[in-house]
């Protein structure tokens, strides 16, 4: 309840109905699911239907009994530590909940099947209810930055209805982006509310201010807890219990009965009734508002399924850029979220490996106190380049940060084992041998070493490419990358360098220049 001058303004009051109708489900790690809904009927009666439909999950075939753990559910908006907890963030006013739902250990079905599988039907199911899933895992959180979703691409403002009504037409074109899903706009606006506006003249003339006549509805519909705090010790146990008065919900199923509610007050000779001191009128209001650097923001959120994030990110672009003309004149549309930070980071990883492979040509330059032979020895780079590409178009892995860190890797095992082959071809031109054979007897001198060099990095990178144990999915295109890289890395090493070496090494070694003692 807000006071507004001399008005107070009560959110969530069930005795309105909203078209807005949204369920928020299940947010999957690999062995749990959380669900939040949002009804359009009134908060008392949503929540009634909320734990039907909480019985009713528990009761359905989407799920083998052997493979269910755990549902925990969380209705309406509770301020307690627990459920602050456990709940999701999706949440905005009385009539959403949460429900988390956690898969057995050892279940045989993937819980992207599952996500796939309720993606579909539910909306079969429960006609007029949105649904859209959310991250459950700590990498997939911190990735988005606490916001729900991977895509946020936030309309930006000065009039708040302004921006819901381009989000929702934003939303309408990002739900033809293929492997876009779970498109939806954050914000509601058609929060049934009570607007109790108080008769100053009437309250003045019976002893009562506007504030005591606010405090007496507050502690009706949200307890004493909220303006005088009171707690209880158990000298048994030490433990301090909060006491707090309210009037039991069930009382107030009617604004006849919020009406009479009694207003008290030190020195008032007697009750009085709130419907004899104020007056009150049914309004509509956004149940949460938004802002982005002091600005209004209207957010459109969006999840990836079958395609990956940054290609569904270049798509929200166009759609962004096809709709910005239209948009009013100070009204803006800013793509952030997990989108951003990818982008950054991937960025910053090209940009790492080419000035990786740049600094290793010049660190190899002053150890061979030669341009050509470091040209020869980051000749295998541009192979590990193309055996990650290839590793990661076969196992259909998209490119990502762990993916990009892998490449560094190979690029780095590649140098080596390539190196190793140079500076040993070096030792037999110094000897007197042809490049021509040098570069044969490096080869076959140096085959086992290479080998066994990338053989144990490949080894060692197999169970992680394999993604296997507990969230072995996260690391998975590192190992891919690595084990790519080094597969073709090892035979641009063996066949191309010392090809390559022989061309560019054909003239014969120099001899050392000798300084004659008695002149350094």
């Amino acid at each position: 309840m807000t006071c507004w001058g001399g008005r107070w303004r009560t959110a969530g009051s069930c005795s309105a109905q909203s078209p807005d109708s949204r369920c928020y489900p299940w947010s999957w790690s690999h062995s749990s699911a959380r669900i939040s809904s949002r009804s359009p009927t009134p908060a008392h009666f949503s929540c009634t239907c909320a734990r039907r439909r909480g019985r009713a999950w528990r009761k359905r075939s989407w799920s083998p009994a052997a493979e269910l753990s755990l549902i925990l559910d969380n209705i309406g908006i509770n301020r307690g530590s627990i459920n602050l907890a456990t709940g999701g963030g999706a949440t905005l006013n009385a009539a959403d909940g949460d429900l988390l739902v956690q898969l057995a250990p050892g279940h045989r079905t993937s819980t992207w099947d599952y996500v796939r599988r309720l993606r579909s039907t539910l909306p079969d199911e429960f006609p007029g209810v949105t649904f859209f899933f959310v991250p459950a895992d700590i990498v997939n959180q911190v990735l988005n930055l606490g916001l729900p979703a991977p895509i946020d691409v936030q309309v930006v403002g000065q009039n708040k209805m302004a921006d819901y009504v381009a989000a929702q037409r934003l939303a309408a074109e990002m739900r033809r982006i293929p492997g876009a899903v779970d498109v939806r706009v954050q914000q509601v606006v058609n929060m049934p509310e009570l607007l109790f506006t108080v008769d100053r003249v009437r309250a003045q003339e019976i002893g009562l201010t506007q504030r005591q006549v606010a405090s007496n509805l507050l502690i009706s519909l949200s307890s004493s807890g909220q303006t005088a705090p009171n707690s209880w010790l158990n000298p048994q146990n030490g433990v301090s219990y909060s006491v707090a008065v309210r009037t039991p919900t069930y009382k107030l199923n009617s604004l006849e009965a919020l009406a009479t509610t009694p207003v008290t007050a030190p020195g008032l000779a007697e009750p009085q009734l709130l419907g004899n001191l104020a007056t009150a009128t049914r309004h509509t209001s956004f149940a949460v508002v938004n802002h982005y650097n002091t600005q209004p923001v209207a957010d459109v959120y969006a999840a990836v399924d079958d395609r990956d994030l940054g290609a569904v990110a270049a798509d929200v672009d166009r759609a962004i850029a096809k709709i910005q003309p239209t948009l009013p004149k100070g009204m803006t549309v800013v793509l952030r979220g997990q989108v951003t930070s990818m982008r950054s980071s991937f960025s910053g990883l090209l940009f790492g490996v080419v000035f990786a492979m740049v600094l290793v040509y010049l660190l190899l330059v002053i150890n061979f106190q030669s341009w050509l032979d470091p040209l020869v020895i980051v000749a295998a780079l541009p192979g590990a380049l193309a055996g990650v590409v290839w590793m990661l178009f076969t196992t259909h892995t998209t490119l990502s940060v762990p993916a990009l860190m892998g490449t560094i890797m190979a690029l780095g095992v590649a140098t080596a084992n390539s190196v190793l082959l140079i500076a040993f071809a070096n030792e037999q031109r110094a000897e007197g041998h042809s490049a021509l054979q040098a570069a044969l007897s490096a080869g076959f001198v140096r085959l086992r070493p290479v080998c066994m060099t990338a053989l144990a990095m490949i080894i060692g990178m197999l169970p992680m490419a394999l993604a296997l144990g507990e969230g072995g999915e996260q690391n998975a295109p590192l190992g891919r990358a690595v084990i790519g890289g080094l597969l073709v890395a090892t035979g641009f090493t063996l066949l191309v360098v010392p090809v390559l070496y022989s061309v560019l090494r054909a003239a014969p070694p120099q001899p050392p220049i000798v300084i004659p003692e008695g002149h350094i």
